[in-house]
């Protein structure tokens, strides 16, 4: 069921605490961070505590929850002191999507040009 933790889910996890994190930042929502295989200078994933598989089904099913993980992604890039930042939503393995929970990737930290590649 959509929003229910998923015992093979690794972000439900972290989330439940059974899976340690370096953990930067936590809501009543969500948690956010750092990528253990990291992309940029800064690379970290901001998450909903809930489990939805991905940001479209996240956005279909909960709305606010969406706007939670977003919101947060501005906080992360605040903290890490990050002037331009991106932010990534990979929804389907075509996209790259490898963990099937919703989460936001914050990238920052050096020259971000695009197209990305």
């Amino acid at each position: 069921m959509a929003g229910e933790p998923q015992d093979d889910c690794l972000f439900c996890k972290i989330v439940s605490g059974t899976i340690p994190a370096t953990i930067v930042r936590e809501t009543g929502t969500t948690v956010a961070f750092r990528d253990i295989n990291p992309q940029a200078p800064t690379h970290v994933l901001v998450i909903p505590k809930a489990h939805y598989q991905d940001a479209a089904a996240l956005a279909a099913a909960a709305p606010e929850l969406a706007a939670d993980v977003l919101r947060e992604t501005r906080e992360v890039a605040q903290e890490e002191k990050l002037e331009s930042y991106r932010t990534v939503f990979n929804t389907g393995a075509g996209a790259g999507q490898t963990v099937w929970h919703a989460h936001a990737h914050v990238l920052g930290g050096r020259g971000l040009h695009w197209p990305p590649g």
